[in-house]
């Protein structure tokens, strides 16, 4: 019956037009919907309004949450929903905003098995259940550098993705086995190959952090294929794939 009536709500809130004030928000600061033809924009505007309804925002460190955090971040959020079957983030609840770079507890095993805890810089992270934090700041520069290859929302909202099926292990929710098995030989393949490389001193297209584990090579390569995927699709035409296929988009084009 909950399920009936979220449907409900979800259909109306879908079909409600965003604000012109809301729109003039979003284009002014996040240039990787400003193309986007009017299927999509409105698409886009029905995940916004539900996403803005259902999730929370929290200021830290003094910040006051306004219009334009919520609509920077949830627009882009909304990029990566596009096109799909989607439940919004179902894991989601709480999206923690500081002002800039924030500190948070670390604890790191060295290769002796000694245990090293501390404080550590940090510009977002995603938790498996309930929040994700982010940097103001950061969520800002990097949603006007929207061709570097380097967005915190994108790479955070992927986790989310990430977590959705089997935790956060790499491969989101993927529906049948047959695509889980093309992604887990292109995305071992890519990731082994990446490892390799900068274990032997060489350069690489992708950011070396995808080399940190599965799921950071899958957030990545996630903010790889929304803001350089032309780059993606001649040097790694295979994770190209797989990343449309999944996220139902060609943003490289014909």
């Amino acid at each position: 019956m909950f399920g009936y009536f979220r449907n409900k709500r979800r259909k109306r809130l879908r079909n409600t037009p965003l604000p012109g004030a809301w729109w003039d928000i979003i284009d002014e600061n996040v240039p990787l919907v400003r193309g986007m033809d009017k299927p999509d924009r409105k698409e886009l505007g029905g995940i916004i309004q539900i996403l803005i309804h259902e999730k929370t925002f929290e200021g830290c460190g003094g910040l006051e949450i306004t219009d334009t955090i919520r609509l920077t971040i949830l627009a882009q959020a909304a990029v990566l929903l596009l096109n799909r079957d989607t439940g919004y983030y179902p894991t989601l609840k709480t999206i923690l905003v500081y002002p800039s770079t924030y500190f948070a507890n670390h604890q790191e095993v060295l290769p002796d098995g000694t245990v090293v805890e501390g404080k550590q810089a940090r510009l977002g992270e995603s938790w498996y259940r309930g929040s994700l934090v982010l940097a103001w700041d950061n969520v800002q520069s990097s949603a006007w550098n929207h061709d570097d290859g380097r967005n915190v929302t994108l790479h955070e909202f992927a986790h989310q993705l990430d977590g959705v099926a089997t935790g956060m292990d790499g491969a989101p929710d993927l529906n049948c086995s047959e695509r889980y098995r093309s992604w887990a030989r292109v995305l071992g393949d890519e990731y082994a190959t990446l490892s390799e490389k900068l274990h032997k001193g060489h350069k690489t297209k992708l950011d070396p952090y995808a080399a940190t584990n599965p799921p950071e090579f899958f957030a990545v390569a996630t903010e790889y294929f929304f803001e350089k995927p032309g780059m993606m699709r001649r040097h790694y035409p295979e994770l190209y794939d797989e990343l449309a296929a999944f996220y139902k988009q060609d943003r490289a084009g014909d």
